[in-house]
């Protein structure tokens, strides 16, 4: 296997980020560091849409733990994936204020790593997302 194939495959399963930090995958909670990161100063900590920048917004940031239940109790994991991504523009919010985390996370990876780029951007964009999409599941009210 290519050097470039073999960090993709770690990227994709978590094993370390894209600054090269060594992260043990049952040490650190990935999804949770990421949703920290980028979704909880306007979501909140837990999801609500009650986080700090959350008074400044236009429109109210989703509560997240209701995605489940809006959903006739299944985990929309497609439409997520698609909003994060920002294949899907939340129309009736009009323009859109949430960032487009599949695009800062293909610049993360094309900053740090342009000579695998190609190889690996994809590999590293959808694990981010898929991290993300896991810890929101486990936000989901009961």
């Amino acid at each position: 296997m290519k050097p470039t194939r073999i960090a993709a495959a770690l990227l994709a399963s978590g094993v370390f980020s894209v600054w090269g930090n060594a992260y043990a995958a049952d040490k650190v909670d990935f999804g949770k560091h990421e949703y920290e990161r980028k979704c909880a100063v306007c979501h909140g900590l837990e999801g609500r849409g009650n986080g700090a920048m959350a008074t400044v917004l236009k429109t109210r940031a989703s509560n997240l733990t209701y995605l489940s239940k809006n959903n006739n109790g299944v985990f929309p994991v497609k439409r997520v994936y698609e909003i994060i991504d920002g294949t899907e523009v939340l129309l009736a919010h009009g323009t859109r204020e949430m960032p487009i985390w599949g695009t800062v996370y293909r610049e993360e990876i094309g900053e740090s790593q342009t000579h695998v780029y190609d190889e690996v951007a994809p590999a590293y964009v959808r694990a981010q997302i898929l991290a993300l999409i896991d810890y929101i599941s486990r936000l989901q009210a009961k």
